[in-house]
């Protein structure tokens, strides 16, 4: 029998890690609900602000065009917009932009929307959701020039300006509508034709700024200046390119490595296969080479800004914003395409009242969730109890599919045939009263929903249950496990905010451990790491010695003049190196037997942002572990590939 605790730990929390309701918000959609639109760039700065400003989390604000483009040369660019494109919160963040440069002219949009809809490009977008916006020049006698760098700027600021605002003439506080009507984020690719790749080439890829945040290029035609280099790494694929520019582009990837058909000559690099130059060797329509280059290159890859702000970015008025920062980093991605991936991870969406009776004090209750299913559990070919379960815990303000997706999980369930649940919790976990905030309904909610889980599909491992989440849902993933610790194999909170369990939570440990790591990074929030010491913080401190204690271990007085970072001597340190970017340190506390049961992970230079890499942490710490459905105990397999 394990010793009882005594709870006299307060629980550390940070305030932009949390978020509570000021009213009723179920009926989560995370859409903007809107039809296709096809629009000048012009009329598309008078649409938005309208469109989005009763979005969830914009009600309220001013809402305006991005100021950046007020000097872009009119007539030139056309948007064209997807249904139901995502919105509210954080969700914009998962459009699709596809950018197609041609030096074409065009009498009117009719014209251009019909080019768009010759190269195919209008048909991808809808089946991606987002859209795709077609550059010509701004002088069309003359062809791409630097007037288009500058308008390149503008768009660029206008489209990654997430959530961003700043000030009318007037002094008034206001927010920018474009990033979140026609913009995007992570899934931004470009198209140059003609003319329009050879202004990629000499204007764009030489420019770190503006090549780092490009998540794959297809270049059909077009020249290089010889003095022209390419400046960041990125997934290239070429038609007609000149053998000068195919090697530019190679030695920008770093490529050792090839794989030559009858279709594609494939140059990449071995360890980082997501940098690669493909030279198409067959003679196909413009159409055809585009969806080539989309679904073999660009839905396999994505961009997210980790580093900090105004990271090797211009100088200019708009500098500054929040993911105004170079490079973001090139990751690997799962795309869902009608509902499943290549690779056969199914999502499905569920809005139910199945778990309506347990509700906040406020009335919230979970109602939305998404499950990500490999298709062997679907079609029932999976032996029973063979496929891990992951509770996928989204951070505050932002969407469930988000977070899976920017945190690597659905890209890494495919390679390792994992499942998952994302529960919609963003007003469950807290609830503000006339006697103030109150704790919500997590550690009740979660644990039923883990249950509906395995009950639903027989498929699902209960012994391998896992439970993470990152910021605010870090924080749920601490009172899921406290809800019904039984449930869990182990837990990865990341860049969390903290809990105490309950006494009544509390004592569960007196008869189960619980496997624990817990994530943070240089500029992490104060809950979580403290930048000016250096340190880990006192949240993250009551958070070990509260796990040391349910696991039985010794709980540790910090000395961080003697142990850097962490302020303990650790049994194990492992040191490697995320995506070939950022240095990662975990260390590991054993328990008495041996076996690792508590961990902390820090990545050096890192925001507190989603990163893709941090899926494999999880995955890496948690599958080692497994709970006796009998006994409840803990079982620990080091050899787990």
């Amino acid at each position: 029998m394990k010793k009882g605790l005594a709870l006299t730990l307060a629980a550390v929390m940070t305030s932009s890690m949390i978020t509570a309701p000021n009213a009723l918000a179920l009926n989560y959609s995370g859409s903007q609900g809107n039809e296709a639109t096809f629009e000048t760039l012009q009329e598309a700065r008078i649409s938005g602000p309208e469109a989005v400003k009763d979005l969830e989390t914009n009600q309220g604000k001013m809402y305006v065009s991005h100021p950046v483009l007020d000097g872009y040369t009119e007539g030139t660019t056309y948007v064209y917009r997807s249904p139901n494109l995502f919105g509210g919160r954080a969700a914009a963040r998962l459009n699709t932009n596809i950018l197609v440069f041609s030096d074409k002219h065009f009498e009117d949009k009719t014209a251009a929307q019909e080019y768009l809809k010759e190269l195919g490009v209008t048909d991808l977008i809808d089946q991606a959701t987002g859209s795709a916006i077609l550059v010509t020049p701004a002088d069309p006698e003359a062809g791409f020039g630097a007037a288009d760098q500058k308008n390149y700027y503008a768009l660029q600021t206008a489209i990654c300006s997430q959530k961003a605002g700043g000030k009318d003439a007037e002094g008034n506080d206001v927010s920018y509508s474009d990033a979140e009507y026609f913009g995007g984020y992570g899934y931004i690719y470009a198209i140059g034709i003609d003319g329009g790749a050879t202004f990629l080439n000499n204007y764009i890829a030489g420019s770190f700024d503006y090549v780092s945040r490009i998540a794959g290029m297809l270049l059909i035609n077009g020249d290089m200046d010889s003095i022209s280099r390419v400046a960041s790494l990125v997934p290239t694929y070429l038609v007609n390119a000149p053998e000068s520019v195919v090697e530019k582009y190679k030695a920008a990837n770093d490529v050792n490595a090839s794989d030559v058909t009858a279709k594609t000559a494939v140059y990449f690099n071995q360890e980082l296969p997501l940098q690669k130059v493909a030279v198409a060797l067959q003679e196909k329509t413009e159409a055809e080479h585009i969806a080539d280059a989309y679904y073999d290159m660009f839905i396999k890859a994505m961009r997210v800004p980790v580093v900090q702000r105004g990271l090797y970015t211009a100088g200019t008025p708009w500098q500054g914003y929040n993911f105004d920062q170079a490079p973001y980093s090139l990751c690997d991605r799962n795309a869902v395409i009608a509902g499943v991936t290549e690779d056969g991870i199914h999502v499905i969406r569920h809005d139910e009242e199945r778990f309506a009776e347990i509700q906040t004090e406020g009335g919230e209750y979970l109602q939305t969730w998404f499950e990500y299913l490999p298709e062997e559990v679907l079609n029932h070919t999976a032996p029973a109890g063979s496929v891990p379960l992951i509770l996928a815990n989204h951070g505050g303000g932002d969407d469930p599919r988000l977070f899976v997706d920017e945190i690597g999980l659905l890209e890494l369930a495919g390679k390792e045939r994992f499942a998952m649940v994302a529960p919609e919790h963003q007003y469950i976990g807290f609830t503000r009263t006339e006697d103030g905030m109150k704790e919500g309904i997590l550690p009740q909610a979660l644990p039923e929903l883990v249950k509906y889980m395995l009950e639903t599909y027989p498929e699902l491992d209960a012994s391998r249950v896992y439970a993470t989440g990152y910021s605010m849902g870090g924080g749920a993933t601490f009172r899921g496990i406290s809800g019904d610790a039984s449930l869990f194999a182990a837990a990865v909170p990341m860049a969390a905010s903290g809990y105490v369990p309950t006494e009544e939570e509390a004592a569960q440990y007196d008869t189960l451990d619980m496997p624990i790591m817990l994530t943070t990074s240089s500029f992490d929030l104060a809950g979580a790491f403290n930048q000016a010491a250096g340190t880990i913080a006192e949240g993250y401190q009551t958070q070990i010695n509260l796990y040391l204690g349910f696991n039985e271990m010794n709980s540790i007085d910090f000395d961080f003049d003697t142990y850097d970072l962490v302020g303990f001597e650790a049994d194990r340190t492992v040191k490697t190196t995320l995506n070939k970017e950022y240095e990662n340190t975990t260390w590991y506390l054993n328990n008495d037997a041996g076996v690792p049961m508590v961990a902390v992970s820090y990545t050096d230079s890192l925001v507190h942002a989603l990163y893709p890499e941090y899926a494999k942490l999880v995955w890496n710490f948690a599958k080692h572990y497994s709970r006796n459905q009998e006994t409840g105990a803990i079982e620990y397999n080091p050899f787990v590939d």
